[in-house]
């Protein structure tokens, strides 16, 4: 007689309504901490340490306190703010993860940009259609937003993921040309220009709003006599001088011929000049893909997706590198939704 092994026995009705009602769960939540960061409730709440009651915040915003218990309660659930006496206060570390957009760790600005239109919005209504669009076809208020979920990246990028790049702070102690390839409205240029005071920036975009953003952001930094501000699709792109630093940010998956854009590149890289990607590492494995940061990744396919685009995996861009002759090759994961890959331009 043969012994046979029963197979696994797969989850039960119960399990899978308790993983539906999660997702209902999540999105009330993402609901009510969006409302908190637009009325100010949350910045109240940071304002007051100790705690304030509904009636207090209510007073104070020159809200209905009826509708404020109500949010309180929500955000409460969420895990936002915690009791405090007969009112609440934040809990620990929502200022900063939710309030303060110098902080690498902020995460506010993400509420805002998934209930923007161009995210579900227009998907759902192009979902016959499949009708594509270029970023000079999104709202100001699109491009704002992507603006303020970028910074983190930088803050994260700058100082301390480019430093993990092997010789590249000491060849920019003496100064160089550092391009911001995608450099939208101008956030990073600031950045770049802060940390590495000795050199010349470059940003390229291909969005005329974004260039305009930027050269606004360029001069009240007090930076237009070190910045240069180029509109051009990256697949066309050039630059006046060689440059020792190319960056791209959370952009490169958007180009809409990839291998255009790394020739040009390295056309723009001095010899011995690094090329940083910045971006999102989308998951190539399904246990990924069900992961918390897969999950985020995979709403932001259904935007990457009305402009014709798909986050990638990072180890695309090893073999994209690769392929276009760059050399000295390396990696850095910097938080399970961001990671770096670098190469240099050959020196001779």
């Amino acid at each position: 007689m043969t012994d046979t092994i029963a197979p696994a026995a797969g989850p039960t009705l119960k399990d899978q309504g308790g993983a539906l009602l999660a997702h209902v769960a999540g999105y009330a939540s993402h609901r009510a901490i969006g409302i908190g960061l637009r009325s100010g409730l949350l910045a109240e709440l940071d304002r007051a340490p100790d705690g304030a009651t509904p009636e207090q915040l209510a007073e104070r915003l020159g809200m209905d306190p009826f509708y404020v218990s109500v949010w309180c309660r929500a955000a409460f659930a969420a895990g936002v703010c915690e009791r405090a006496g007969d009112g609440y206060r934040l809990a620990p570390h929502m200022a900063t993860l939710l309030l303060d957009p110098g902080s690498p760790a902020y995460a506010g600005g993400v509420f805002n940009v998934l209930e923007q239109h161009e995210m579900f919005g227009r998907f759902e209504a192009s979902l016959a259609s499949g009708e594509r669009m270029w970023w000079s076809d999104t709202s100001p208020d699109w491009i704002e937003s992507v603006s303020v979920t970028g910074t983190p990246f930088y803050n994260r990028l700058l100082p301390g993921g480019l430093q993990q790049v092997p010789g590249l702070n000491e060849r920019l102690a003496g100064g160089g040309v550092i391009v911001d390839s995608a450099c939208g409205a101008g956030i990073g240029l600031v950045h770049l220009a802060a940390h590495y005071p000795d050199s010349r920036l470059v940003g390229v975009d291909g969005d005329r709003h974004s260039i305009d953003l930027a050269e606004a952001a360029v001069a009240e930094a007090g930076l237009a006599d070190r910045v240069r501000l180029i509109c051009s699709p990256l697949e066309d792109f050039q630059v006046p001088e060689p440059a020792a630093l190319v960056v791209n940010n959370i952009s490169m998956h958007e180009c809409r011929d990839i291998d255009q854009v790394t020739r040009r590149v390295y056309d723009a890289l001095e010899p011995g000049g690094w090329f940083v990607i910045s971006d999102f590492p989308f998951p190539d494995t399904d246990e990924g893909l069900r992961s918390v940061p897969g999950r985020v990744m995979g709403a932001i396919q259904f935007f990457e997706a009305q402009i014709d685009d798909q986050l990638l995996p990072r180890a695309t861009y090893d073999d994209l590198l690769a392929r276009h002759g760059f050399t000295d090759p390396g990696t850095a994961t910097i938080t399970p939704m961001h990671a770096l890959t670098w190469a240099r331009r050959p020196v001779a």
